[in-house]
C-alpha cells in the first residue's frame, strides 16, 4: 500500500481539470496522444454530452503509474449541479488535487468542493493552472486560498514570468529552473540552477516556504532563525512539507499551464512524495448491528473485509458496483454481506477502471478502488464486509432535489423503454427522484438543476431513442409549520368483518431550518407513562377499554404509529408537499379490544393532518446561494437585476484585476422560482463579462 494514491481532482468548472487529467495520463504513458476538452476527444470525457458541451459530467476512474507507485485519479465535474459526483469521490479518496485558475484564483465552486474535502479530511495538493493566461497573478492567487480557504498555501513551484512571459516553473525545495520542451509536448524535462533574476525571484519565494515549514521542523526553525538555510538539504524539506500536507496544516502548490504542457510533472512528483497511501489516510470508522460504538478498520489486507460502493453504473443492463477496499482483499466468488441492505452479494468479476475500459483483476486488494460486477442490486453508500465482521461504513450525504421536468410518454411502448430509462438513472444517480402520475402517465422527474435534468433528457433521446414530451421544468417545495399545536383522533371501522381501532394523542413543534423531523414515540414504549395516557386511564368509557398505563404498547402498534406518521409527512396541509424540520411528540393512545396495528396507523395519520393545520403551516421553496464574478462597471446593472428577480445582496468583495479589469464577487440569495433564465439576463446586462455560480442552500421563506 505504500506504493498507492488514491487522489482526486477538484475544482471550478473551466479551471482545467480534464486537461490537467489528460497530461498526467499522456506522462505516465497511460495514452500515446493527448485528447483536448475543447475537441472533444479528452479521455476521461467520455460521454457524448460531455464531448459536446465540454464539461465534465459524471466522476470517472482511472489508473496510471509514477515513480513506481501506482496512482487511481478520479476527475470530478466542476458544475454544482452534479455535486454528488465530488461528494462521493470524496468519500473515498485519500488525497485530492485542487485546481485554481490563476486569473480568478478561488471561484465560488472551488470553495465549495475544497469544503467537501475538509469535511472528509482529505490532504491536498493545489495547481495554479493557467499561468500563461493574460491577468495572471500567482501570488494573487496564494492570498485567495489564504482568505477564502483558510489554507495555508506552501510554494513548492512558482511561475517564471506570467501571462504572455510565462515560460517555466522554479523548484522552491532542489532551487533549480524546470524548462519542459515543446517538440516534446513537455514530456522532456530540463533541470538547471537558477540564476540572476530567477534565483531573486525564487529567494523571496524560498522564505515564505522556509517560514512555514519552520512550524513544521526544529532544524528548520534553527537555520531560518540563525540565517544559514542553504544548508538544508532537499530531503529534510520534502519531509516537512509531507508532515505539514498530511496533517492539514499545509497545502503544497505548483503552478503551470496544463495546456501548454508546463509544470505537470513536479505536481506528479508532488503526488507521490507529499500525499499519503492508504496505510497512511485517516482511518475510517463503521459500526456493528445493534451497536452505536464505532470500530476502527485498520487498513489490513488480513483484517475481515470492509468495502463501500460509492458509485453504482448500468452497464447493459447489469450493475458495476465502483467499491474502496478499507480493509481485508475480495477475490471473484468470494460471499460478501451487503450490511446496509442486509442480504449477502457474491461478486462475480473485478474489475480496474480506466474510463470507460476496464481490465479484469483477479483479486481487489486493501487500499484500491476497484468495480465489482455480477452483484444483484448495489446502491450507492451499500457497505459490503465479511460475514465474520458485518460492519456498516458511514453512507454518504443525502441531496434533496429542487427542481422537477414533466416527462410524457408518447404511447405506451415509449412509456415502458421511458421507465426502464428512469430506473437506470435513478440507480446511477442518488439525486434524482421520480414520482408517477398513474392517471397522467406523466412522470416527474426531480434534480439538482436545470443542466442536470437537461443532461437527463439528452441521454434518454440518445441512449433509448425515444423523444417523450417534455414540461417546463417546476420548483419542488417543501412545508413546514410556524406554532406548535396538539391533536388526537381516533379510527374506528370494519374493514371486511375485522373491526379496527386506534386513537392516538400527538404535539407538534417547529424545528430550525435543516434540522430534519424528529418523530418521538417514547410514551408509547414506556409502561410507566400512566400520566401521559391519561384517556386510556379514565375508566372505561366504552365497553372493553383497558387502562394504558397498565402495560406498554405492543410493539407491533408502536411501529404502526411510527410508520403512519412518517407516512404523513411526506404531505402537508398547505399544499401537499413534504414537511420538514418539525418535531412529533406522541402524547396518549388508547386501547380497546379491537385495537389493531391498522387502526393505531390511521389514527396516527389523521391526528397528524389535523395538528399540522391547526400550527400554522407555511410553504418552504428552495432558496440559492448566488456568487456572481462582474467588473466593477456593470455591478449597479447586475444588483438591479437581482433585486428585480427577488434576489437578496448579501456581500461584495474586491475579486481582484483580470482580462476584464477590475472585478467585484456578487454575493446573494434569492428564490430559485426567479432564477430560471437569469443566465441569459445576466449575460444580456453584463455583455457577457459575469461569471455565475448558483447552488442550492435551503429550503426556506425569504424575508
Amino acid at each position: 500500500m505504500d506504493a498507492l494514491r488514491n487522489i482526486g481532482i477538484i475544482a471550478h468548472i473551466d479551471a482545467g481539470k480534464t486537461t490537467l487529467s489528460e497530461r498526467i495520463l499522456f506522462y505516465t504513458e497511460k495514452i500515446h496522444r493527448m485528447g483536448e476538452v475543447h475537441d472533444g476527444n479528452a479521455t476521461m470525457d467520455f460521454m457524448p454530452e460531455e464531448q459536446e458541451r465540454g464539461i465534465t459530467i459524471t466522476s470517472s476512474c482511472t489508473t496510471c503509474f509514477w515513480d513506481k507507485t501506482r496512482i487511481n485519479i478520479i476527475d470530478t465535474p466542476g458544475h454544482v449541479d452534479f455535486i454528488i459526483e465530488v461528494e462521493r469521490s470524496l468519500r473515498v479518496l485519500d488525497g485530492a488535487v485542487g485546481v485554481f485558475c490563476a486569473v480568478g484564483g478561488v471561484e465560488p465552486q472551488s470553495e465549495t468542493v475544497w469544503r467537501q474535502s475538509e469535511k472528509y479530511g482529505v490532504p491536498k495538493l493545489a495547481f495554479v493552472n493557467k499561468m500563461d493566461r493574460p491577468g495572471a497573478d500567482y501570488g494573487a492567487a496564494l492570498e485567495s486560498m489564504r482568505a477564502r480557504l483558510g489554507a495555508r498555501p506552501a510554494p513548492a513551484t512558482i511561475p517564471l514570468g506570467q501571462g504572455d512571459e510565462f515560460a517555466a516553473v522554479a523548484d522552491l525545495v532542489t532551487m533549480q529552473r524546470l524548462d519542459f520542451d515543446e517538440k516534446s509536448q513537455g514530456r522532456t524535462v530540463r533541470a538547471a540552477p537558477l540564476t540572476g533574476e530567477d534565483l531573486e525571484n525564487a529567494n523571496v519565494w524560498r522564505e515564505t516556504l522556509l517560514e512555514l515549514l519552520a512550524d513544521e521542523d526544529e532544524a528548520v526553525m534553527d537555520a531560518y532563525l540563525s540565517g544559514e538555510t542553504g544548508n538544508l538539504s532537499p530531503a529534510l524539506l520534502d519531509a516537512c512539507l509531507r508532515r505539514g500536507c498530511l496533517s492539514g496544516r499545509l497545502v503544497p502548490v505548483f503552478a503551470g499551464s496544463a495546456l501548454r504542457n508546463i509544470g505537470v510533472q513536479p505536481l506528479l512528483d508532488g503526488v507521490v512524495k507529499y500525499l499519503p497511501s492508504p496505510a497512511e489516510a485517516k482511518p475510517v470508522e463503521g459500526t456493528l448491528p445493534d451497536s452505536d460504538a464505532p470500530v476502527l478498520v485498520r487498513p489490513d489486507p488480513s483484517d475481515p473485509v470492509a468495502a463501500l460502493v460509492f458509485k453504482v453504473v448500468m452497464d447493459a443492463g447489469r450493475p458495476l458496483a465502483l467499491v474502496r477496499v478499507y480493509a481485508g482483499s475480495i477475490r471473484p466468488g468470494e460471499v460478501l454481506r451487503n450490511t446496509t441492505q442486509g442480504v449477502d452479494e457474491r461478486p462475480a468479476r473485478i474489475f480496474r477502471m480506466n474510463a470507460d475500459r476496464r481490465e479484469s483483476l483477479d483479486i481487489a486488494l486493501c487500499g484500491d478502488i476497484v468495480a465489482l460486477g455480477g452483484l444483484r442490486a448495489p446502491r450507492t453508500g451499500d457497505t459490503l464486509a465479511a460475514k465474520s465482521r458485518p460492519l456498516i461504513l458511514e453512507n454518504l450525504d443525502a441531496y434533496k432535489p429542487v427542481i422537477s421536468l414533466a416527462l410524457e410518454p408518447r404511447n405506451a411502448e415509449e412509456g415502458k423503454k421511458l421507465d426502464e430509462a428512469l430506473n437506470r438513472y435513478l440507480v446511477e444517480d442518488p439525486t434524482l427522484r421520480l414520482e408517477v402520475d398513474e392517471a397522467t402517465g406523466q412522470r416527474l422527474v426531480s434534480g439538482m438543476g436545470e443542466l442536470h435534468l437537461e443532461v437527463l433528457t439528452e441521454r434518454i433521446r440518445r441512449e433509448y431513442g425515444i423523444s417523450p414530451r417534455v414540461g417546463q421544468p417546476q420548483v419542488v417545495h417543501q412545508e413546514t409549520i410556524q406554532d406548535a399545536a396538539e391533536a388526537s383522533a381516533t379510527f374506528e371501522r370494519e374493514l371486511g368483518d375485522t373491526p379496527h381501532h386506534g386513537m392516538v394523542s400527538l404535539r407538534v413543534e417547529p424545528l430550525p431550518r435543516m434540522s430534519g423531523n424528529i418523530v418521538d414515540i417514547s410514551a408509547l414504549m414506556s409502561s410507566g407513562s400512566a400520566g401521559q395516557c391519561g384517556k386510556a386511564a379514565r375508566g372505561k368509557r366504552e365497553q372493553g377499554a383497558a387502562r394504558a398505563s397498565e402495560t406498554a404498547c405492543p410493539r407491533v402498534w408502536a411501529d404502526a404509529v411510527r410508520q403512519g406518521l412518517e407516512s404523513a409527512l411526506q404531505s402537508g396541509a398547505a399544499g401537499g408537499f413534504p414537511v420538514q424540520d418539525v418535531r412529533v411528540t406522541v402524547l396518549s393512545f388508547e386501547r380497546k379490544e379491537t385495537s389493531t396495528p391498522v387502526g393505531f396507523h390511521m389514527a396516527a395519520v389523521a391526528a397528524l393532518k389535523l395538528a399540522l393545520e391547526r400550527a400554522r403551516p407555511v410553504l418552504l421553496e428552495p432558496i440559492m446561494d448566488v456568487e456572481i464574478t462582474v467588473p466593477d462597471a456593470n455591478v449597479g446593472d447586475v444588483i438591479g437585476l437581482l433585486g428585480s428577480r427577488g434576489g437578496r445582496v448579501e456581500s461584495m468583495e474586491e475579486q481582484g484585476a483580470g482580462e476584464l479589469g477590475r472585478c467585484k464577487l456578487v454575493k446573494a440569495a434569492a428564490p430559485l422560482r426567479a432564477l430560471f433564465g437569469f443566465s441569459t439576463a445576466l449575460r444580456s446586462v453584463s455583455q457577457g463579462r459575469a461569471g455565475l455560480v448558483m447552488r442550492f442552500s435551503r429550503f426556506d421563506v425569504l424575508p
